[in-house]
Protein backbone atom coordinates (compact mmCIF):
# COMPACT_ATOMS: atom_id res chain seq x y z
CA UNK A 1 0.00 0.00 0.00
CA UNK A 2 1.20 3.49 -0.88
CA UNK A 3 1.78 6.05 1.88
CA UNK A 4 -0.29 8.37 -0.28
CA UNK A 5 -3.40 6.69 1.14
CA UNK A 6 -2.43 6.92 4.82
CA UNK A 7 -5.20 9.41 5.63
CA UNK A 8 -7.85 7.01 4.30
CA UNK A 9 -6.28 4.18 6.29
CA UNK A 10 -6.32 6.25 9.49
CA UNK A 11 -9.94 7.22 8.93
CA UNK A 12 -10.86 3.56 8.46
CA UNK A 13 -9.02 2.32 11.52
CA UNK A 14 -10.26 5.17 13.73
CA UNK A 15 -13.70 5.64 12.21
CA UNK A 16 -15.52 5.91 15.54
CA UNK A 17 -13.03 8.49 16.80
CA UNK A 18 -13.50 10.43 13.58
CA UNK A 19 -17.30 10.53 13.90
CA UNK A 20 -17.15 11.59 17.55
CA UNK A 21 -14.69 14.36 16.71
CA UNK A 22 -16.89 15.52 13.81
CA UNK A 23 -19.88 15.66 16.13
CA UNK A 24 -17.98 17.63 18.77
CA UNK A 25 -16.64 20.03 16.14
CA UNK A 26 -19.87 20.69 14.24
CA UNK A 27 -22.65 19.95 16.71
CA UNK A 28 -24.39 17.97 13.97
CA UNK A 29 -26.20 14.67 14.31
CA UNK A 30 -24.60 11.39 13.26
CA UNK A 31 -26.75 8.75 11.56
CA UNK A 32 -25.95 5.04 11.37
CA UNK A 33 -26.84 3.91 7.84
CA UNK A 34 -27.30 0.20 7.26
CA UNK A 35 -27.38 0.06 3.47
CA UNK A 36 -25.77 1.92 0.58
CA UNK A 37 -29.22 2.52 -0.91
CA UNK A 38 -29.70 5.13 1.83
CA UNK A 39 -30.16 8.56 0.15
CA UNK A 40 -27.21 10.31 1.78
CA UNK A 41 -28.01 13.48 -0.15
CA UNK A 42 -30.95 14.18 2.18
CA UNK A 43 -28.97 13.47 5.35
CA UNK A 44 -26.15 15.75 4.20
CA UNK A 45 -28.67 18.46 3.28
CA UNK A 46 -29.95 18.18 6.86
CA UNK A 47 -26.44 18.86 8.20
CA UNK A 48 -25.93 15.29 9.38
CA UNK A 49 -23.04 12.84 9.01
CA UNK A 50 -24.10 9.51 7.45
CA UNK A 51 -21.97 6.72 8.91
CA UNK A 52 -22.23 3.29 7.35
CA UNK A 53 -22.41 0.48 9.88
CA UNK A 54 -19.50 -1.95 9.51
CA UNK A 55 -18.57 -5.04 11.45
CA UNK A 56 -15.44 -5.42 13.55
CA UNK A 57 -14.28 -8.81 12.21
CA UNK A 58 -14.06 -10.24 15.72
CA UNK A 59 -15.95 -12.96 17.62
CA UNK A 60 -19.10 -11.83 19.41
CA UNK A 61 -21.81 -13.50 21.50
CA UNK A 62 -24.46 -10.81 21.86
CA UNK A 63 -26.68 -11.29 18.80
CA UNK A 64 -28.06 -14.78 19.48
CA UNK A 65 -31.14 -13.54 21.39
CA UNK A 66 -31.97 -11.24 18.47
CA UNK A 67 -31.24 -12.93 15.14
CA UNK A 68 -30.49 -16.46 13.98
CA UNK A 69 -26.99 -17.88 13.69
CA UNK A 70 -27.88 -18.79 10.10
CA UNK A 71 -27.96 -15.10 9.17
CA UNK A 72 -24.85 -13.92 7.35
CA UNK A 73 -21.80 -12.81 9.38
CA UNK A 74 -22.27 -9.21 8.24
CA UNK A 75 -25.80 -9.09 9.69
CA UNK A 76 -24.61 -10.49 13.00
CA UNK A 77 -21.43 -8.42 13.22
CA UNK A 78 -23.25 -5.20 12.32
CA UNK A 79 -25.92 -5.74 14.97
CA UNK A 80 -23.25 -6.67 17.51
CA UNK A 81 -21.57 -3.30 17.02
CA UNK A 82 -24.79 -1.55 17.96
CA UNK A 83 -25.52 -3.79 20.93
CA UNK A 84 -21.95 -3.36 22.19
CA UNK A 85 -22.29 0.43 22.13
CA UNK A 86 -19.73 1.04 19.39
CA UNK A 87 -22.15 3.41 17.64
CA UNK A 88 -23.45 5.11 20.76
CA UNK A 89 -22.66 8.52 19.24
CA UNK A 90 -25.36 8.05 16.57
CA UNK A 91 -28.69 9.74 17.23
CA UNK A 92 -30.42 8.00 14.36
CA UNK A 93 -30.34 4.72 12.46
CA UNK A 94 -31.74 4.11 8.97
CA UNK A 95 -32.20 1.20 6.59
CA UNK A 96 -33.38 1.22 3.01
CA UNK A 97 -35.03 -2.07 2.09
CA UNK A 98 -32.39 -4.68 1.34
CA UNK A 99 -32.49 -8.35 2.34
CA UNK A 100 -34.90 -9.77 4.93
CA UNK A 101 -32.07 -10.78 7.24
CA UNK A 102 -30.53 -7.31 7.40
CA UNK A 103 -33.96 -5.83 7.96
CA UNK A 104 -34.29 -7.96 11.08
CA UNK A 105 -30.84 -6.81 12.24
CA UNK A 106 -32.08 -3.23 11.79
CA UNK A 107 -35.28 -3.92 13.72
CA UNK A 108 -33.30 -5.37 16.62
CA UNK A 109 -30.94 -2.38 16.53
CA UNK A 110 -33.70 0.21 16.72
CA UNK A 111 -35.51 -1.65 19.49
CA UNK A 112 -32.57 -2.69 21.67
CA UNK A 113 -29.79 -0.11 21.22
CA UNK A 114 -30.64 2.39 23.97
CA UNK A 115 -28.85 5.40 22.47
CA UNK A 116 -31.12 5.50 19.38
CA UNK A 117 -33.23 8.66 19.43
CA UNK A 118 -34.92 8.16 16.08
CA UNK A 119 -35.03 5.55 13.35
CA UNK A 120 -36.34 5.34 9.83
CA UNK A 121 -37.05 2.37 7.58
CA UNK A 122 -37.16 3.49 3.95
CA UNK A 123 -39.16 1.14 1.72
CA UNK A 124 -37.79 0.78 -1.79
CA UNK A 125 -39.09 -1.24 -4.73
CA UNK A 126 -37.16 -4.47 -5.08
CA UNK A 127 -38.17 -4.72 -8.72
CA UNK A 128 -36.44 -1.53 -9.84
CA UNK A 129 -36.86 -2.66 -13.45
CA UNK A 130 -40.62 -2.16 -13.16
CA UNK A 131 -42.08 0.86 -14.95
CA UNK A 132 -43.69 1.80 -11.63
CA UNK A 133 -40.48 1.69 -9.57
CA UNK A 134 -39.27 5.26 -10.00
CA UNK A 135 -42.66 6.78 -9.21
CA UNK A 136 -42.93 4.62 -6.11
CA UNK A 137 -39.43 5.48 -4.95
CA UNK A 138 -40.10 9.17 -5.63
CA UNK A 139 -42.98 9.01 -3.13
CA UNK A 140 -40.77 7.30 -0.53
CA UNK A 141 -37.93 9.82 -0.93
CA UNK A 142 -40.46 12.63 -0.52
CA UNK A 143 -41.68 11.05 2.75
CA UNK A 144 -38.10 10.67 3.96
CA UNK A 145 -37.46 14.35 3.28
CA UNK A 146 -40.55 15.27 5.32
CA UNK A 147 -39.50 13.00 8.17
CA UNK A 148 -36.03 14.52 8.28
CA UNK A 149 -37.56 17.99 8.38
CA UNK A 150 -39.36 16.88 11.52
CA UNK A 151 -36.12 15.59 13.04
CA UNK A 152 -34.21 18.84 12.50
CA UNK A 153 -37.19 21.13 13.09
CA UNK A 154 -37.00 23.09 9.85
CA UNK A 155 -37.73 22.80 6.15
CA UNK A 156 -35.21 21.34 3.75
CA UNK A 157 -35.29 23.59 0.72
CA UNK A 158 -34.66 22.40 -2.82
CA UNK A 159 -31.42 24.39 -2.64
CA UNK A 160 -30.38 22.36 0.42
CA UNK A 161 -31.07 19.12 -1.42
CA UNK A 162 -29.28 20.29 -4.57
CA UNK A 163 -26.24 21.09 -2.46
CA UNK A 164 -26.38 17.56 -1.02
CA UNK A 165 -26.57 16.11 -4.53
CA UNK A 166 -23.61 18.22 -5.71
CA UNK A 167 -21.42 17.12 -2.79
CA UNK A 168 -22.20 13.42 -3.22
CA UNK A 169 -21.93 13.56 -7.01
CA UNK A 170 -18.49 15.14 -6.71
CA UNK A 171 -17.42 12.31 -4.42
CA UNK A 172 -18.65 9.72 -6.91
CA UNK A 173 -16.86 11.50 -9.73
CA UNK A 174 -13.56 11.68 -7.85
CA UNK A 175 -13.72 8.01 -6.88
CA UNK A 176 -14.34 7.06 -10.52
CA UNK A 177 -11.29 9.15 -11.47
CA UNK A 178 -9.21 7.38 -8.83
CA UNK A 179 -10.37 3.97 -10.02
CA UNK A 180 -9.25 4.80 -13.57
CA UNK A 181 -5.67 4.33 -12.34
CA UNK A 182 -6.49 0.67 -11.64
CA UNK A 183 -6.73 0.06 -15.39
CA UNK A 184 -2.99 0.65 -15.77
CA UNK A 185 -0.42 -2.08 -16.25
CA UNK A 186 1.26 -2.36 -12.85
CA UNK A 187 -1.40 -0.05 -11.33
CA UNK A 188 -0.36 2.79 -9.07
CA UNK A 189 -3.55 2.19 -7.06
CA UNK A 190 -3.76 -1.24 -5.44
CA UNK A 191 -6.90 -3.01 -4.30
CA UNK A 192 -6.15 -2.13 -0.68
CA UNK A 193 -5.62 1.53 -1.61
CA UNK A 194 -8.92 1.60 -3.47
CA UNK A 195 -10.81 -0.10 -0.65
CA UNK A 196 -9.58 2.42 1.91
CA UNK A 197 -10.71 5.25 -0.39
CA UNK A 198 -14.15 3.86 -1.21
CA UNK A 199 -15.10 2.52 2.22
CA UNK A 200 -14.14 5.72 4.04
CA UNK A 201 -16.39 7.69 1.68
CA UNK A 202 -19.24 5.94 3.47
CA UNK A 203 -18.57 7.47 6.88
CA UNK A 204 -16.30 10.52 6.47
CA UNK A 205 -17.70 14.00 5.86
CA UNK A 206 -18.02 14.10 2.06
CA UNK A 207 -16.49 17.55 1.66
CA UNK A 208 -13.47 16.50 3.70
CA UNK A 209 -13.25 13.23 1.77
CA UNK A 210 -13.45 15.10 -1.54
CA UNK A 211 -10.60 17.37 -0.48
CA UNK A 212 -8.39 14.37 0.34
CA UNK A 213 -9.29 12.63 -2.93
CA UNK A 214 -8.25 15.74 -4.86
CA UNK A 215 -4.92 15.81 -3.02
CA UNK A 216 -4.27 12.15 -3.83
CA UNK A 217 -5.30 12.57 -7.46
CA UNK A 218 -2.91 15.51 -7.82
CA UNK A 219 -0.02 13.40 -6.48
CA UNK A 220 -0.74 10.12 -8.27
CA UNK A 221 0.77 11.06 -11.66
CA UNK A 222 4.09 11.63 -9.88
CA UNK A 223 4.10 8.09 -8.45
CA UNK A 224 6.06 5.34 -10.18
CA UNK A 225 4.05 2.37 -11.37
CA UNK A 226 6.80 -0.18 -10.86
CA UNK A 227 4.95 -2.67 -8.65
CA UNK A 228 4.61 -5.97 -10.53
CA UNK A 229 0.89 -6.57 -10.92
CA UNK A 230 0.99 -10.36 -11.19
CA UNK A 231 -2.47 -11.85 -11.73
CA UNK A 232 -5.20 -9.22 -12.12
CA UNK A 233 -8.17 -10.13 -9.94
CA UNK A 234 -11.71 -8.84 -9.62
CA UNK A 235 -13.68 -9.25 -6.38
CA UNK A 236 -17.43 -9.85 -6.44
CA UNK A 237 -19.89 -10.02 -3.56
CA UNK A 238 -21.72 -8.03 -0.94
CA UNK A 239 -20.02 -5.88 1.70
CA UNK A 240 -16.28 -6.38 2.05
CA UNK A 241 -13.90 -4.38 4.20
CA UNK A 242 -11.61 -7.31 4.97
CA UNK A 243 -8.40 -5.38 4.44
CA UNK A 244 -6.24 -8.20 5.81
CA UNK A 245 -7.56 -10.66 3.23
CA UNK A 246 -7.04 -8.24 0.36
CA UNK A 247 -3.54 -7.35 1.54
CA UNK A 248 -2.72 -11.06 1.75
CA UNK A 249 -3.94 -11.64 -1.83
CA UNK A 250 -1.87 -8.72 -3.10
CA UNK A 251 1.22 -9.90 -1.23
CA UNK A 252 1.52 -13.12 -3.24
CA UNK A 253 1.91 -11.95 -6.83
CA UNK A 254 -1.45 -10.43 -7.70
CA UNK A 255 -3.41 -7.18 -7.77
CA UNK A 256 -7.11 -6.63 -7.17
CA UNK A 257 -7.96 -4.24 -9.99
CA UNK A 258 -11.74 -3.79 -9.67
CA UNK A 259 -14.75 -4.95 -7.67
CA UNK A 260 -18.51 -5.31 -7.82
CA UNK A 261 -19.34 -4.85 -4.14
CA UNK A 262 -21.38 -2.38 -2.09
CA UNK A 263 -18.23 -1.42 -0.21
CA UNK A 264 -16.76 -0.38 -3.54
CA UNK A 265 -18.07 0.39 -7.01
CA UNK A 266 -21.77 -0.33 -6.45
CA UNK A 267 -21.78 2.46 -3.87
CA UNK A 268 -20.47 5.26 -6.10
CA UNK A 269 -20.45 4.11 -9.73
CA UNK A 270 -23.25 6.27 -11.15
CA UNK A 271 -23.88 9.93 -10.45
CA UNK A 272 -27.35 11.34 -9.93
CA UNK A 273 -28.73 12.71 -13.21
CA UNK A 274 -29.57 16.34 -12.56
CA UNK A 275 -33.26 17.06 -13.22
CA UNK A 276 -35.49 20.06 -12.53
CA UNK A 277 -37.15 18.10 -9.73
CA UNK A 278 -34.49 17.40 -7.09
CA UNK A 279 -36.53 14.58 -5.51
CA UNK A 280 -36.60 12.83 -8.90
CA UNK A 281 -32.86 13.43 -9.20
CA UNK A 282 -32.27 11.57 -5.94
CA UNK A 283 -34.90 8.85 -6.33
CA UNK A 284 -33.96 7.91 -9.89
CA UNK A 285 -30.27 7.65 -9.03
CA UNK A 286 -30.84 4.81 -6.59
CA UNK A 287 -33.12 2.98 -9.03
CA UNK A 288 -30.48 3.30 -11.76
CA UNK A 289 -27.33 2.39 -9.79
CA UNK A 290 -25.60 -0.97 -10.36
CA UNK A 291 -28.06 -3.31 -8.73
CA UNK A 292 -27.71 -5.39 -5.61
CA UNK A 293 -28.99 -8.95 -6.23
CA UNK A 294 -32.06 -8.18 -4.08
CA UNK A 295 -33.13 -5.67 -6.74
CA UNK A 296 -31.89 -7.26 -9.95
CA UNK A 297 -34.83 -9.07 -11.48
CA UNK A 298 -36.57 -10.29 -13.54
CA UNK A 299 -33.55 -9.67 -15.83
CA UNK A 300 -30.05 -10.03 -14.36
CA UNK A 301 -28.77 -6.61 -15.44
CA UNK A 302 -25.76 -6.77 -13.15
CA UNK A 303 -24.29 -9.77 -15.00
CA UNK A 304 -23.35 -7.74 -18.08
CA UNK A 305 -22.23 -4.86 -15.85
CA UNK A 306 -19.87 -7.16 -13.93
CA UNK A 307 -18.53 -8.64 -17.17
CA UNK A 308 -17.89 -5.17 -18.59
CA UNK A 309 -16.01 -4.15 -15.45
CA UNK A 310 -13.83 -7.24 -15.77
CA UNK A 311 -13.12 -6.44 -19.42
CA UNK A 312 -12.50 -2.72 -18.89
CA UNK A 313 -10.05 -3.37 -16.05
CA UNK A 314 -8.45 -6.38 -17.76
CA UNK A 315 -9.22 -8.71 -14.86
CA UNK A 316 -7.99 -12.25 -15.57
CA UNK A 317 -9.76 -13.97 -12.68
CA UNK A 318 -12.57 -13.31 -10.22
CA UNK A 319 -12.82 -14.00 -6.50
CA UNK A 320 -16.35 -14.32 -5.16
CA UNK A 321 -16.24 -13.09 -1.56
CA UNK A 322 -19.29 -14.96 -0.37
CA UNK A 323 -20.76 -14.18 3.04
CA UNK A 324 -21.96 -17.51 4.38
CA UNK A 325 -25.78 -17.70 4.39
CA UNK A 326 -26.10 -14.62 2.13
CA UNK A 327 -29.14 -15.79 0.18
CA UNK A 328 -29.21 -13.04 -2.51
CA UNK A 329 -25.57 -13.48 -3.56
CA UNK A 330 -25.65 -17.27 -3.19
CA UNK A 331 -28.61 -17.32 -5.55
CA UNK A 332 -26.74 -15.23 -8.12
CA UNK A 333 -23.43 -17.06 -7.90
CA UNK A 334 -24.01 -20.10 -10.20
CA UNK A 335 -25.50 -18.03 -13.04
CA UNK A 336 -23.01 -15.18 -12.70
CA UNK A 337 -20.10 -17.64 -12.67
CA UNK A 338 -21.38 -19.20 -15.90
CA UNK A 339 -21.87 -15.74 -17.42
CA UNK A 340 -18.26 -14.78 -16.76
CA UNK A 341 -16.93 -18.10 -18.05
CA UNK A 342 -18.98 -18.09 -21.26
Amino acid sequence: MSGLFDQFKEWYEKRHDYAKAWKARTGGQVVATMCTYTPEEILIAAGMLPVRVLGAHEPQNVTEPHIFGMFCPFCRDSLAQGLLGRYDYCEGVTLTQSCIQYRQAFNSWRMHVPTVKWDYYLPMPNEVQSRFAKAQHYAEIKKFREYMEGVIGKKLSDADLKRGVEIVNENRRLLRELFEYRKETNPRVTGVDALYASITAQFVDKEEHNKELKRVLAELPKQANNREEGIRFMTIGSENDDVSFMAMVESVGSTIVIDDQCSGTRYFWNEARIQDDVIATIADRYCERPACPTKDYPAHTRFDHVLKLAQDYNAKAAVFLQQKFCDPHEGDYPDLKRHLEA
